[in-house]
């Protein structure tokens, strides 16, 4: 595994979890799945791979401030696939 993406947790309380994501180029969250619902909102407009369980990669694109929405389950690494320092803001629903 490469370097570790570095979360900066800013609000953690009875209704969310709101967590700074900044990543390194190829700085990655390791393999995880998520426990709650959640938005993102990019704070940069750039690319992130988004590797699967099974191996599968996909490169996500992302705007700045333009955030979007998953539900609980997802299960994937996330990578930062730019040649600078990446970060994006995720709020997670409890």
């Amino acid at each position: 595994m490469s370097e570790l993406a570095v979360p900066t947790v800013q609000i953690d309380n009875d209704k969310v979890k709101v967590t700074e994501w900044r990543f390194a180029p190829g700085a990655e969250t390791g393999e995880h799945i998520h426990e709650m619902d959640y938005v993102v909102v990019p704070g940069l407009t750039g690319k992130l791979k988004i590797v699967e369980p099974d191996g599968t990669e996909n490169i996500a694109e992302l705007t700045h401030g333009v955030p979007y929405f998953r539900k609980k389950g997802v299960h994937h690494n996330v990578i930062n696939a730019n040649d600078f320092e990446y970060f994006f803001i995720e709020v997670e629903m409890k």
